[in-house]
């Protein structure tokens, strides 16, 4: 299976570049191909222009400032996203990501008869979130809701590719993890990997 594993953490000593070796270093040994893409390191734009946005509906719409990146996730037929929850949310750097590349023509299309939207990424069978939070499970399962899951399974995996598997591994409370427990957690992930 060709994977394409998304890091966005701007640190390269971070746990969540930890947590992208480990990842990589998984897949690989299962015999998967994986292209890594580190959004940081590789300078990536998150930034919808102005002429992005007012050319959003064309069709088809220009991707050509974002081609390779695009020709990477088509060529994909697993999605990866490594990160950190800040705010409850993602790193700005991904959530530019998904603006930029999950597109229109690319990710997606609008049905012309009611608007809706036509799944285009469906070379895409698996889409994995590997993230960590500082706050405790409680407060992001109990009080927030899980919001960064709720976005990841309800709309962007279900609106880009029907079918899915669809799994996210979090590491809560990490501002206050032990080092045993950031390594059972690379080990988790460790598993969770190598079983795919």
């Amino acid at each position: 299976m060709q994977i394409l594993l998304v890091l966005a953490h701007p640190l390269p000593e971070s746990f969540a570049a930890s947590v992208a070796r480990t990842a990589r270093e998984a897949l690989e040994g299962s015999g998967h191909v994986v292209d890594l893409l580190d959004l940081y390191a590789e300078d990536f734009d998150p930034r919808l222009s102005e002429a992005d946005r007012r050319t959003y509906f064309d069709t088809p719409y220009d991707t050509s400032a974002v081609a390779d990146i695009v020709a990477r996730l088509q060529s994909a037929d697993g999605l990866i996203l490594v990160f950190p929850q800040w705010w409850f949310n993602f790193p700005a750097i991904l959530k530019g990501f998904f603006d930029r590349i999950f597109a229109p023509g690319v990710a997606f299309t609008h049905d012309a008869a009611g608007g809706r939207i036509v799944p285009r990424l469906t070379n895409i069978r698996l889409l994995y979130a590997l993230t960590t939070t500082g706050s405790p499970w409680w407060l992001v399962h109990l009080y927030m809701g899980n919001p960064v899951r709720r976005l990841l399974k309800r709309g962007i995996a279900n609106f880009c590719s029907k079918k899915l598997v669809f799994r996210m591994l979090s590491l809560h409370d990490m501002d206050r993890a032990t080092e045993a427990r950031r390594k059972a957690h690379l080990e988790r992930v460790r598993k969770a990997l190598a079983a795919i």
